[in-house]
């Protein structure tokens, strides 16, 4: 009797083993997807402050047409975003847009003083900054999500688990190609 049980309990905790391997693919897998929706709503948060540049682009006709395109294309990158599909290269569009505003607003401001004095352009300039932090943020989680899930399908015997059942990819993490080229040091990674 012993003898038999013996092979049965071990069958019981591999399948044990393999369910709770399973459902911690599937899980981390939901915190990727989530952590990928909160990058797309901060993202998406900007869009209310869109409104309040079109009005200072409008008070400042020397820069209007600029601003009002440089806006015009952020709100474009926004609809872009998705947040059931992961699509890096979507989201490194809309923040280099992002940065194209900023800059021109920056400009703007430099070459009317009594804008940069203007409380609505500095409460403006701030939320922008704060979004852009929040942004920051969401996706500094996005990319320990994308670890962890990576993690997860990859190690022993979690990666035996996938092969035979879940059956999902590595995912790539987000990165910035304008920001990396800042650094001269390249780690060796493969």
């Amino acid at each position: 009797m012993i003898e038999l049980l013996i092979p049965i309990g071990i069958a019981v905790l591999i399948i044990i083993g393999g369910i709770v391997i399973y459902n911690g693919i599937v899980g981390r897998m939901n915190a990727v997807a989530r952590a990928w929706a909160d990058v797309v709503v901060q993202e998406r948060q900007k869009n209310s402050v869109i409104p309040a540049l079109e009005k200072i682009a409008a008070e400042y006709k020397e820069y209007e047409a600029t601003i009002m395109k440089q806006v015009t294309e952020l709100r474009a990158s926004l609809k872009q975003l998705d947040t059931g599909a992961m699509d890096l290269n979507a989201l490194s569009e809309t923040r280099s847009k992002t940065t194209a505003l900023l800059n021109g607003l920056y400009a703007v401001a430099e070459n009317y003083p009594d804008l940069k004095a203007s409380e609505l352009y500095r409460g403006l300039m701030a939320e922008i900054t704060e979004q852009q932090e929040n942004i920051g943020a969401a996706i500094r989680i996005f990319n320990r999500n994308v670890e962890d899930f990576n993690n997860g399908i990859e190690m022993f015997p979690n990666s035996l688990v996938n092969g035979m059942f879940n059956k999902k990819r590595k995912l790539s993490t987000f990165s910035d190609s304008q920001a990396e080229s800042g650094f001269e040091y390249r780690p060796d990674i493969h």
